[in-house]
């Protein structure tokens, strides 16, 4: 039984086809690696992540790398980040959808209160325009 996992924050559509023998983080990122036809000096060149420690991950000599490693071969390979990051022992956050006033303000950040009056004014002014 084969299963897609697919990450929406990476450019890939199809990250990467996982079998249950294929389930350990070493397994993903050697197959990875082998999908795109790279060697462990071409992943450390565009890594920063020496070719010793690529063979050791990838032997499954190491078994929580952090997860700054985990994110910089993710990027690489397109790679779903949060099933690397549970695959090495790391608590993952569930994807909680925020109201649609939580998100606009998680992305305007801190406000003063003339900030947020002065953007409410001109809220109106632009929903009044559109009349």
């Amino acid at each position: 039984m084969c299963g897609r996992l697919l990450d929406t924050s990476s450019s890939f559509a199809i990250v990467s086809i996982v079998t249950p023998e294929q389930k350990s983080l070493a397994a993903i990122f050697r197959e990875s690696r082998d999908r795109l036809g790279l060697t462990l000096r071409e992943v450390e060149a565009k890594t920063g992540i020496s070719n010793a420690y690529l063979s050791q991950l990838e032997g499954g000599k190491i078994k929580e790398p952090s997860p700054k490693t985990l994110h910089k071969l993710c990027e690489l390979y397109g790679c779903s980040y949060s099933l690397a990051l549970e695959l090495a022992g790391y608590p993952v956050p569930t994807e909680q959808k925020l109201p649609v006033a939580a998100r606009f303000a998680a992305r305007i950040g801190k406000t003063t209160q003339d900030e947020e009056t002065a953007l409410l004014e001109y809220l109106q002014f632009l929903r009044s325009r559109k009349r």
